[in-house]
């Protein structure tokens, strides 16, 4: 197996340009950038728990409701269940094929969750412990 160094360049750039994680997406709401965060999950996974302030969009639906309910012009961010799941890349590509501008965050609910940032249910917010092998216990950056 040979890759040349500009074809791993161009394929972890547009991986880069495509894919953000958790604590990327949470730099970017704290400071205030503009765009949607997207749980494509269920009726039943969005009521146990969600990331706090995402718009809960199923990807089934998202071809009929996506354009009524978001702005072409507001960048997307799927999320689904974690990293054993693909429904935020389906997600994605639903959105994508609207005319999106469009990422997926990879870790999905489970990282954002076990990362300790902020989760919310039916009842307010979920208060979760960063998980020592997820994210710095500190609370710092992981600096990578």
């Amino acid at each position: 197996m040979t890759t040349t160094t500009s074809e791993a360049a161009r394929h972890f750039a547009a991986k880069l340009r495509f894919e953000t994680d958790p604590s990327d997406v949470r730099a970017a709401q704290e400071a205030g950038e503009r765009f949607v965060l997207i749980d494509s999950r269920g009726e039943a996974a969005w009521r146990q728990g969600r990331i706090a302030g995402a718009v809960h969009l199923p990807t089934a639906e998202i071809a009929e409701r996506a354009l009524a309910t978001i702005p072409l012009d507001v960048p997307v961010v799927t999320y689904c269940w974690g990293p054993g799941c693909n429904g935020s890349t389906r997600a994605a590509l639903a959105f994508s094929l609207l005319g999106y501008e469009v990422r997926e965050m990879i870790g999905g609910f489970e990282y954002w969750a076990r990362e300790g940032l902020p989760v919310e249910d039916d009842h307010g917010e979920v208060a979760r412990a960063a998980d020592p092998l997820t994210a710095p216990a500190d609370g710092a950056s992981c600096a990578c």
